[in-house]
């Protein structure tokens, strides 16, 4: 879990850059940045679950959907609640962050990188 959680914190070392006002940040670029790498930092800590559970480095999925059945098949035991979990992550930081760059609120940013390491946490 090291590298996912340098990762993360690389992330939040970005956002350090980005300038706040009124509870906002003003350059959308920090954010967009910082929520693509803790995204990131979600995948990277999928796949050292992965290869810890036997899966080569090739068969390591290379697509969301490919995360999501593989969540199904190796990290299932959470009655689907991990994979919705991630679909939030998804949704949150990769698209709306990253993608779109839709998040502007500091709480909210920071509440959706607070998600992703409770979300790494938990599949450690």
């Amino acid at each position: 879990m090291k590298e996912a959680l340098r990762y993360l914190n690389n992330a939040k070392e970005i956002l350090r850059k980005a300038p706040v006002e009124d509870g906002r940040y003003a350059d959308v670029k920090y954010v967009q940045e910082a929520c693509g790498t803790a995204y990131l930092a979600v995948l990277k800590a999928i796949d050292e679950i992965l290869v810890n559970r036997g899966l080569s480095r090739k068969e390591l999925p290379r697509s969301v959907d490919a995360y999501r059945k593989a969540l199904q098949k190796h990290l299932g035991v959470h009655d689907g609640k991990l994979l919705r979990e991630f679909e939030g992550i998804y949704d949150e930081l990769h698209i709306a962050g990253y993608y779109r760059g839709m998040l502007h609120s500091v709480d909210v940013v920071k509440a959706a990188l607070k998600g992703a390491k409770e979300f790494i946490e938990k599949i450690k």
